[in-house]
């Protein structure tokens, strides 16, 4: 029997190293690419047969995985990918399903294996977990906050005005200030910038738009 042949893209040298071992530990897959940025990544399934992608999402290069598996799928929509992450940013997933990603595993909360992922992929399954994990933001939980004061948060985070911030969402500048005093109160931030900083030490919000 043919083995999956699979791809693993990753910025981290550790993680590009463990999941070249999980996968050379099984006797259905084999490594034939892993590489340190998704610039390339769909350039590479185009002129190789590839399989499965395990694709990272956020990038040291600026490059990130949720574009390069759009790219993969406009052209190999045949290759699965499951898309991995340490990072606690809850859009990703939703994001990975408009892709078309068939699956999404967290390198350190899922409880399945990769390998478990893997196989259930390759057996044309759809893995994703029920949510993304929870972490803390000064004095609450990522849990604690709303989708719209998230929103407001991922963009905040890139450094633009309330105004700015205002435009990008369709919604007042009032309501942002709103949304930012009630997330100051939530997590007991004394100012907007240290909101900003928490928010991106914690992982709770990526922008990679």
């Amino acid at each position: 029997m043919a083995k999956t042949k699979v791809m693993i893209v990753d910025d981290q040298f550790i993680s590009r190293q463990l999941f070249e071992m999980y996968v050379k530990s099984s006797e259905n897959y084999e490594v034939v690419y892993s590489v340190e940025s998704a610039a390339f990544a769909d350039t590479f399934v185009l002129k190789n047969a590839i399989d499965l992608v395990l694709m990272d999402i956020l990038m040291n290069d600026g490059s990130n995985g949720l574009s390069a598996a759009a790219r993969i799928k406009k052209h190999r929509p045949g290759i699965r990918i499951i898309a991995v992450t340490s990072m606690p940013e809850t859009s990703w997933m939703n994001k990975a399903r408009e892709i078309g990603i068939e699956s999404f595993w967290y390198k350190e909360a899922s409880k399945e294996t990769i390998l478990e992922v893997m196989d259930r992929t390759m057996a044309g399954e759809s893995v994703y977990p029920d949510s993304a994990p929870k972490v803390r933001l000064g004095l609450a939980s990522s849990a604690e906050f709303t989708e719209r004061e998230l929103e407001v948060l991922r963009v905040m985070t890139t450094g633009v005005s309330n105004a700015a911030i205002a435009q990008k969402l369709g919604i007042t500048e009032n309501t942002v200030k709103n949304h930012i005093r009630h997330m100051m109160e939530k997590t007991g931030c004394k100012s907007r910038t240290e909101l900003a900083i928490e928010a991106r030490v914690s992982g709770i919000v990526v922008n990679i738009d």
